[in-house]
């Protein structure tokens, strides 16, 4: 049994509509075709998408390449550390 893939929008929009209602989430879920489990975890999703603090994609994103950029640096610096060492040691001969 294959997994169906709904789109952002469909899901934000059924998290919303449970949200928004007085119906059981059991209820919304069967109105939209759906299982109430499918429901909830879209509603885990976004609550912790939308939490204060979430980091956005992009900014997910950013936050890898500027780690990854601070780790290149850290080891340039070691390197020139330790050419500079050397050199010092050599000129003192």
């Amino acid at each position: 049994m294959g997994t169906k893939r709904y789109p952002e929008e469909f899901r934000r929009e059924a998290v919303e509509l449970w949200r928004s209602s007085d119906r059981p989430r059991c209820r919304v879920a069967e109105s939209l075709g759906i299982s109430d489990g499918t429901l909830v975890a879209w509603i885990a999703e976004f609550d912790k998408r939308d939490a204060p603090g979430a980091l956005s994609d992009d900014e997910r994103a950013e936050l890898v390449r500027l780690r990854k950029e601070l780790a290149e640096v850290k080891q340039e610096r070691e390197i020139l550390k330790r050419a500079a060492a050397y050199f010092a040691k050599e000129t003192t001969r």
